[in-house]
């Protein structure tokens, strides 16, 4: 009988010498192939083309993700550098689990490739793979159809190919933005966005190893379907870098007790208002930088959604943030909510054509200041007054009598603002605001009038937050941008108003009544309610912000008891607060401004008087005629076989008075300093009044 002993004993033996013959051979098949990689020539190029797709990212001024378009097909992925994107811990682990060797091979590890047969060869399953992070790569960059040498073969060559066109640098880059991580996530950066909801920049232990784990088997290691199958395959990783050396025991037992997400989170979608314009104008550009900042931005959508949510279901807000010394937008927020369609959420209110209501009054009294007949401490009249058929009344509906000019900007008076830009002339105040880069919008065959002092004429945010920044850059504005580009590229600051001019609209604004609550004398600001209660505005600087707010329903029904000043106007001071800046004084008045009280003004600023009230240098009024208006169409109704006849009224001048009809003299004026005349029939006609001292006015009618 043969005793088993022997034979038992001999197992050990055995054992080591059949792992012994699969490491020579594995050793010897990763010499040759190893070898037959630098000479098999590939017919086809390396396909490269795959290293170009990714994601369509926008990202703020200091390059940090603010939204991320999907590829084509539905994939996320986004580029990764390995020395700037990625947190060192998770690098470390990578290499060290992946490919302990990657800095120093040629693409190819034969000792990884002897390890994984040994291993195979003594625990009857694979524990670790043999192909070296380049080989994966060559791998995401040209699938496989199957498994067989020759397959194994051409990634092995694809792999010297690749070591030779990149450096080790770029090849871990790529790695990092191709791997996958299940579903439709590619890369290191979508992975972690994903599930952590943050940049792979800092990682803990756990989340380190967690992406180490999943590209190996993305499928059935998804977090979103098998956590579990997840977690085993992390704790794994763990303990191998723990039996390496690579991570202290304590700190891969704390990484263990974490929890394994087990759902996908939102991809970043800041700004998306400004992301889509930008993106739909770039098609082409993978990432696209924008002047926006990311933590303001989400502070002050913060707000925006907030203060919408209190005011009522159908609202919305906009908002934008401006540095107004180089014009960058820094915060833009389109809407309260993108999402609502109960607010039209992806209407981006910044750029909607709107009433402004009184917004645009300071750039009346500006060009009243440039124009030299009027002071900030000039007295002006708050008086019922007609102007023709148009008779402006204020706000609510009484009248302040004789106030500075200062206060009746600060308190919003109308009838003064409409006075001013009746000697002003709305015409040149249309196109001034047009030069400074604003688009206003008019009714169809309408000419600028009075009315666009009371928001008679339509506006963006956009354009009045330029406007402001204009005042604050005292008298220049420069285009509002939100991409970055290169500085030569900046547009010429264009002309608003004189330097001086502009200075005095601000010291006035900022001495306006703040809201309840807020710190009077730091923001120069102004409100508009526009008719109807369709609009609320508020919009202000300081000497560093330029910040515009809109308030009211997108599709332009009115909010009963919307007003700028209640509604808008603390929405304002709260968005200047979360700047987390204090606010930056304004500049100092440039050299040659006139800083005086009423008393020590000169005699014809201490008291702005209409056109018709100007007096002359004997002290007796200047001619002015009062009926009818320059530029004003007549309608003579025909009586019989005749026109009606047309009333002129004038005040001033010496009598007597003659009136002229396109240079004929057609009668004179009554004690009264009125008469009627005959028209002289349809079209365009000059009416000029004469006094006994030479004196003259003119204005051009049309008759109808």
């Amino acid at each position: 009988m043969t005793c088993p002993q022997p034979e038992t004993a001999t197992r050990p033996a055995r054992r080591f010498r059949r792992a012994a013959v699969i490491a020579a051979l594995g050793l010897g098949l990763g010499a040759t192939l190893a070898a037959a990689a630098a000479f098999v020539v590939v017919i086809d190029p390396l396909p490269l083309a795959e290293t170009q797709r990714t994601s369509t990212a926008v990202v703020d001024r200091g390059g940090r993700l603010l939204r991320a378009y999907a590829m084509a097909d539905g994939r996320w992925r986004l580029p990764a550098k390995a020395a700037t994107a990625v947190d060192p811990t998770y690098v470390k682990l990578l290499l060290a689990y992946e490919d302990q060797r990657f800095r120093s091979h040629a693409g190819v590890d034969p000792l990884a490739l002897v390890r994984a047969a040994y291993q195979l060869a003594t625990t009857g399953h694979i524990v670790s793979g043999g192909s070296t992070i380049t080989m994966q790569l060559a791998r995401l960059l040209e699938p496989r159809q199957g498994r067989s040498f020759a397959a194994k073969l051409r990634q092995i060559v694809r792999a010297v190919e690749i070591e030779r066109r990149f450096s080790k640098d770029e090849i871990l880059d790529l790695y990092l933005t191709l791997a996958p991580f299940g579903g439709n996530l590619e890369g290191v950066r979508a992975a972690s966005l994903a599930y952590f909801g943050k940049e792979p920049k800092r990682l803990s232990l756990a989340e380190a190893a967690l992406l180490v784990a999943l590209p190996q088997s993305p499928e059935r290691r998804r977090l979103d379907r098998f956590p579990q199958a997840a977690h085993v395959a992390r704790d794994r990783v763990l303990d191998r870098m723990v039996g390496e050396g690579v991570v202290a025991f304590a700190d891969a037992d704390a990484a263990r007790a974490e929890a394994v997400p087990q759902f996908r989170r939102a991809m970043p979608l800041l700004a998306p208002h400004a992301a889509d314009q930008l993106v739909a104008s770039h098609p082409d550009t993978a990432v696209i930088r924008t002047t926006l900042d990311l933590t303001l931005q989400k502070t002050i959508e913060a707000l925006a959604h907030d203060r919408a949510t209190a005011l009522g279901p159908r609202l919305s807000i906009g908002i934008l943030v401006v540095d107004h010394d180089s014009g960058d937008i820094l915060a833009h927020v389109g809407s309260a909510d993108y999402f609502d369609d109960r607010r039209a959420g992806q209407v981006d209110i910044t750029r909607a054509i709107r009433s402004p209501g009184s917004t645009l009054k300071p750039f009346i009294y500006g060009l009243a200041f440039e124009d030299g007949f009027v002071a900030p401490e000039s007295l002006i009249d708050d008086r019922p007054i007609r102007f023709g058929s148009y008779a402006p009344e204020n706000f609510d509906m009484t009248f302040q009598g004789t106030v500075p000019v200062r206060r009746a900007l600060q308190l919003s008076l109308n009838v003064p603002a409409i006075a001013l830009l009746d000697r002003v002339g709305a015409s040149r105040l249309a196109a001034r605001l047009r030069q400074a880069g604003a688009s206003l919008i008019l009714p169809r065959d309408e000419v600028p009038g009075l009315a666009m002092g009371l928001g008679g004429v339509g506006v963006s945010l956009r354009d009045l937050v330029g406007l402001y920044a204009g005042i604050a850059r005292l008298g220049e504005s420069v285009p509002l941008r939100e991409l970055v580009e290169d500085a030569g590229a900046a547009s010429e600051p264009r002309r608003l108003l004189d330097a001086a001019a502009a200075w005095q609209v601000g010291n006035v604004l900022i001495g306006t009544p703040p809201p309840e609550n807020a710190v009077h004398g730091r923001i120069a600001f102004k409100t508009g309610t526009s008719y109807g209660y369709r609009d609320a505005w508020s919009i202000g600087f300081d000497g560093r912000y330029t910040i515009g707010v809109w308030i009211g329903r997108p599709d332009g029904a009115p909010v009963p008891g919307l007003v700028g000043r209640s509604a808008a106007a603390p929405v304002l001071f709260d968005a200047f607060a979360r700047t987390g800046k204090l606010p930056a004084p304004l500049p100092r008045a440039p050299k040659g401004t006139l800083i005086a009280s009423n008393a020590k003004l000169p005699l014809p600023l201490r008291r702005f008087r209409a056109a018709g009230d100007l007096m002359r240098g004997d002290g007796a009024q200047a001619l002015h005629i009062q009926f009818p208006l320059n530029g004003s169409r007549i309608d003579t109704a025909a009586t019989g076989d005749s026109a009606a006849p047309v009333p002129v009224k004038v005040v001033g001048g010496v009598m007597p008075l003659t009136v002229l009809v396109n240079g004929i003299a057609v009668g004179a004026l009554d004690g009264r300093r009125q008469s009627l005349i005959d028209p002289p029939g349809p079209g365009f006609a000059r009416l000029t009044v004469m006094d006994a001292s030479g004196a003259a006015d003119t204005v051009v009618v049309r008759f109808q």
